[in-house]
């Protein structure tokens, strides 16, 4: 067993050797030999068969450009594996993010208390992120509903009730912060 994996290693290495130097064929022999166990690895981490695929051709157009690059041929498979599991890495955080932002939903009947002093959130406003300035601004001020904002700045419902969510927290603290004098 060990015999056949020493040669598996030394094939793998001298198709990188051989791409390095300009062979296209070789590239694409190592695709063919690592595209399905890639795939396996990738679902296993993104657990998501679109995604799975998004990946993994991420991963092979990462590795075309990079590979004349590698130093040691040898150290192709754990090279991969290391540019497949960045990769996914990456994928995973840009979901749970966007989860996140979509998933904050406000509880009904949870409305900003309105505050006795304009020039008091006004003051907190110019303090805010720009998004949250923003859907505040258009929810309040303008009156829009979260369908209308979400039209207007180009992003989802959810993630406009998360950003209003949060841009209300933001101002209570900023409030509570100044003692009432923001």
């Amino acid at each position: 067993m060990v015999g056949t994996l020493d040669r598996e290693r030394t094939y793998e290495a001298w198709l990188v050797l051989r791409w390095q130097n300009g062979d296209v064929d070789a590239f694409e022999k190592l695709v063919a030999r690592f595209e399905r166990p890639l795939f396996y690895y990738l679902m296993r981490l993104v657990q998501d068969e679109p995604s799975a695929w998004d990946v993994l051709q991420e991963v092979w157009l990462e590795v075309f450009r990079k590979l004349k690059k590698l130093k040691e041929p040898a150290a192709f498979r754990v090279w991969l594996y290391r540019v497949a599991h960045d990769r996914a890495v990456t994928r995973v955080r840009r979901e749970v993010r966007r989860e996140e932002t979509d998933e904050v939903d406000v509880r009904p009947g949870e409305e900003f208390e309105v505050f006795e002093d304009a020039e008091q959130v006004h003051a907190c406003l110019n303090r805010l992120r720009p998004a949250h300035r923003e859907v505040l601004t258009l929810y309040f001020l303008e009156g829009m509903g979260y369908e209308e904002i979400a039209e207007v700045v180009g992003a989802g419902v959810g993630t406009v009730k998360s950003r209003l969510h949060y841009a209300k927290k933001e101002v209570r603290r900023l409030i509570e912060e100044s003692g009432g004098h923001a």
